[in-house]
C-alpha cells in the first residue's frame, strides 16, 4: 500500500511500528535491487517529511519505507 498523500493512515503506521518494535529489532529489508537482507533497526521509526512512514537500518545509507521493512519474529524464524 502507498502510503503517500495519507499522512494520519502514515502516522498511524509509524505509531503502531514503535509501539510494537524496539530499536535494535531484527528485520529482513526488500531492498531497491529486489535483494532481501537481514539487519536491525537503528532508530524508532518516523514520519519523513509528513507523508512516509520509515525506519533507519543498521549498515544501511538512508532510510527504508516500513511497507520495505519485516520484523524477525520468533514465529518467523
Amino acid at each position: 500500500m502507498a502510503l503517500l498523500n495519507k499522512p494520519r493512515e502514515a502516522q498511524r503506521h509509524v505509531d503502531r511500528w514503535n509501539e510494537r518494535y524496539p530499536v535494535g529489532q531484527a528485520v529482513t529489508v526488500r531492498r531497491d535491487n529486489g535483494a532481501t537482507i537481514t539487519t536491525k533497526t537503528r532508530s524508532p521509526a518516523e514520519l519523513l517529511s509528513g507523508h512516509s512512514a520509515v525506519v533507519w537500518l543498521d549498515g544501511i545509507s538512508g532510510c527504508y519505507l516500513l511497507n520495505r521493512v519485516t520484523p524477525v519474529t520468533e514465529a518467523s524464524s
